[in-house]
């Protein structure tokens, strides 16, 4: 990392998600030698807070495994400071512009990077405040703003006149942690350096494209926040639907980030607004041995609420490479299992009266957890028989790199905005995009009110989901599957493919 000055100001710093994500991402930066020289990190909320306190607050959210991670730790906390100040008030802008120029030095480049661990409703009055008040002329200033960006077309487009009234586009970091996770940064690697992958990846050879996103809990006492937001706007219409550019996108120019941000976009305009018949919602009740309770038992949810808790949706792609190909999008709490995984699935092979009963080839990208990648293939059964079973060519990361060290999504992202990179960050375009695919939907199944299917906590979710995805040609197989275990990096079993 360059040797220039930078402050990291984070805003919310009383906040949970600045406790358990930002700081925690700072000091892994540090950690690993990734941080600017000299680094000022200033905490800055309403909270009236001693220092001492604060510093014990953020410390106590990291984790350390050796003498020198708290070591490490001790430094880090001297780098840390804390400010109060208000949101809407020049003033407190004005305080903070000051409390910073004291920990700068006097002289030099002072780059300043404002991270808004902030709910969406103070982004304009807090974009304009720092614009105004503490914006730096002598050096890079770079805003970073956490979703959700909005709730539907309209109010992102407020959110986003409301930034680009003092803010220029390329000092605009929209996060996403998804991108920033180690599987979905390497789709573009996988896709365009690999050339047996590119020749087979388009509708000739490729009959469907799953993107699952499970969980295997509930809202555990926060259904107040998710029910107004609800699965679709929560998981689907940014974290599945950034995935999906990138696994359909064409090639880029170069990796300059405009470039890739240009494809992904070209993608979303392609695509179709959503109607309700695209889609499938649920919602979860108590599980079977009634052990785990339902959504609505949750008391911070109302006993009338229709928001989903599960949603599969399909897409189309009308385009030269993908016309026809459906890409089906699920994602639900509190089910069977804990995992995020691309499945692209291909079609079956043709005129094969030798074996008319073989499986679909299969490739499966494991985004989380135990990162994998892997072909499901047709091989001989060992032994006696000629009977073809199901097996895999197996890439998982556990056992193929057991030395290296995967980052953090928001250590990555962090990193990503220091360096001035916006390649794995959501551009103003392409969040139109993304709400206008989806906002008519929105508005509709809450204006009827539209009730989702009941599924049980722990289940795969509701009932019609295996019609209502094999109506759009995924096929399941009924043949022998050899299931090939995972490891952990100590050799112990986690899951299976």
């Amino acid at each position: 990392m360059a040797k220039d000055n930078t402050c990291i100001v984070v805003l919310g710093a009383s906040g949970d998600l600045a406790f358990k994500k930002t700081f925690p991402a700072i000091f892994g930066l540090l950690k690993h030698g990734l941080l600017p020289q000299p680094v000022q990190i200033v905490g800055y909320a309403r909270t009236k807070m001693d220092l001492a306190k604060f510093r014990e607050r953020v410390t106590s959210q990291i984790k350390v495994a050796s003498d020198a991670d708290r070591k490490l730790l001790e430094t880090f906390k001297g780098l840390l400071t804390y400010v109060d100040g208000q949101y809407d008030q020049a003033a407190s802008f004005q305080n903070l512009r000051a409390f910073i120029e004291r920990l700068e030095p006097r002289s030099g480049v002072r780059n300043r990077l404002f991270y808004m661990a902030l709910p969406p409703n103070v982004f304009g009055s807090v974009g304009k405040g720092l614009r105004e008040n503490v914006y730096t002329a002598n050096g890079w200033n770079r805003v970073v703003v956490e979703k959700p960006f909005g709730r539907d077309l309209p109010t992102s487009n407020e959110l986003a006149a409301a930034l680009a009234q003092y803010w220029k586009e390329d000092e605009i970091y929209r996060i996403d942690h998804y991108l920033g996770k180690e599987m979905v940064k390497n789709l573009l690697i996988l896709r365009f350096a690999n050339q047996f992958l590119g020749g087979i990846w388009d509708r000739q050879h490729i009959s469907n494209v799953q993107i699952t996103f499970k969980e295997p809990f509930g809202t555990e006492g926060r259904g107040g926040y998710f029910d107004e937001f609800g699965i679709i706007r929560d998981v689907m219409q940014n974290h599945l639907l950034q995935v999906l550019t990138l696994v359909a996108m064409e090639k880029p120019i170069s990796l300059d980030p405009e470039h890739v941000r240009d494809e992904k976009v070209k993608v979303l305009r392609y695509m179709k607004e959503l109607t309700t018949n695209d889609i499938m919602i649920g919602q979860y009740t108590a599980s079977e041995d009634g052990k785990k309770p339902g959504y609505k038992d949750d008391k911070t949810v109302p006993k009338d609420s229709v928001a989903p808790t599960f949603a599969t949706a399909v897409f189309f792609i009308p385009n030269e490479r993908w016309d026809g190909v459906p890409f089906i999008l699920k994602c639900g709490k509190a089910l069977d299992d804990a995992k995020v995984e691309v499945r692209v699935q291909f079609n079956s092979v043709p005129g094969n009266t030798l074996y008319p009963n073989a499986a679909r080839n299969e490739i499966v990208i494991r985004l989380q957890p135990n990162e994998a990648v892997y072909i499901k293939m047709m091989n001989k059964k060992p032994g006696m028989s000629g009977q073809p079973v199901i097996s895999e060519l197996e890439l998982n990361y556990g056992r193929r790199y057991t030395g290296e060290r995967i980052p953090d999504a928001y250590e990555a992202l962090l990193l990503d905005v220091l360096q001035g990179d916006h390649s794995n960050f959501v551009r103003d375009d392409e969040l139109r995009e993304a709400w206008r695919i989806f906002t008519p939907l929105l508005h509709k199944l809450e204006r009827e009110r539209i009730v989702p299917l009941p599924y049980k906590y722990g289940s795969r979710g509701p009932k019609g989901l295996d019609e209502f995805i094999a109506s759009h040609g995924f096929e399941r197989h009924d043949l022998p599957y050899d299931w090939q275990q995972v490891f952990d990096r100590r050799g112990e079993r986690l899951a299976k493919l």
